[in-house]
């Protein structure tokens, strides 16, 4: 605007370059004034965000995912929806990974966005996705209940912890012996070396007591062998 304002000598030149960063204002701001919009319905979904607008029919969905990243410093991050295309669809932008099979992913929205709570979407997608919608949340609570932890002066370092706790948690969601036992394994391993200690971290003995029960949770299954970590 300061450019069209104030006169100058090459006005020409400079009027094109002020109007184009004006129109690019423009474009912007409405973008951004956009009202945003996720529906769940019979026919499928409806998404109205920055960088995803579109509708998308259930027969374009192969899965759909409520997950939470891990947290990160000991905090919790918020959760996320997942979809993973059908083979052959193509849906863009693929920027996640579905959590227990890599396969690739949209992230449809972070549930920070949206008024309603976790429980109330996954009602939503149960209804109308069948199926194809999976609540990891729920599943993971099942399996092993995610721990309060204290935290603390020198204390196991959180992220390191927190990585384990979820590697036994989907090892628990798995049919298959192997994925088992090999995360009891990492875990035993990782104890017995001894997780590092950071100047504020998880308290090491309440932390040592979780470890301990999920690594009994992983061995109390009637298709896992017990195997000594060495």
């Amino acid at each position: 605007m300061l450019l069209l304002v104030y006169p100058s000598h090459g006005a020409p030149l400079r009027m094109i370059i002020a109007g184009g960063a004006v129109a690019l204002g423009v474009v912007a701001l409405v973008s951004a004034l956009r009202p945003f919009r996720f529906g769940i319905g019979a026919e499928g979904l409806t998404i109205r965000r920055p960088g995803l607008r579109r509708d998308i029919r259930w027969a374009d969905v192969d899965a759909l995912v409520l997950d939470e990243p891990s947290r990160r410093d000991g905090y919790r991050r918020p959760p996320r929806l997942l979809l993973v295309p059908v083979p052959g669809v193509s849906l863009e932008p693929v920027t996640a990974r579905h959590p227990l099979d890599g396969r690739p992913a949209i992230e449809l929205l972070v549930l920070d966005q949206v008024r309603e709570q976790p429980d109330q979407v996954s009602a939503a997608l149960t209804t109308y996705a069948g199926d194809r919608f999976v609540d990891l949340l729920a599943l993971r609570r099942a399996a092993f209940a995610d721990p309060d932890l204290p935290v603390g002066l020198r204390g196991y370092q959180m992220d390191r912890v927190d990585r384990l706790i979820r590697r036994g948690q989907d090892a628990l969601l798995s049919e298959d012996a192997s994925t088992r036992q090999a995360a009891r394994g990492e875990i035993e391993r990782a104890s017995a070396a001894g997780l590092p200690i950071a100047q504020r971290g998880y308290n090491t003995f309440q932390t040592d007591t979780v470890l301990d029960a999920l690594v009994a949770a992983l061995a109390d299954h009637p298709s896992t062998d017990r195997e000594t970590a060495t």
